[in-house]
């Protein structure tokens, strides 16, 4: 657990896009508010655009799981493999 984790573009990108998605559905999310977040999170994120839009749609049913379970962003951005374990 020394090894600080992985920080590449994707990674920090990945944990920004969660950490927005997480302010955007409060406590105690359910299916329809992360879904809503899901499709607004890319136009908040200014130039995260392509990336943001690309990931939401490949990886949106884990995303929006992972937020209804209140995982931590970095853990997720880790398991969808944008950030090294």
């Amino acid at each position: 657990d020394a090894a600080p984790p992985g920080k590449g573009k994707k990674c920090s990108i990945c944990t920004k896009v969660l950490q927005q998605l997480k302010k955007m559905v409060g406590d105690d999310p359910d299916e329809d508010t992360v879904n809503a977040a899901l499709r607004k999170v890319c136009g908040a994120m200014k130039g995260l655009g392509r990336l943001c839009k690309a990931m939401v749609k490949k990886f949106g049913p884990q995303i929006a799981e992972a937020l209804q379970n209140d995982d931590d962003p970095q853990d997720v951005c880790t398991s969808l493999k944008f950030c090294k374990g």
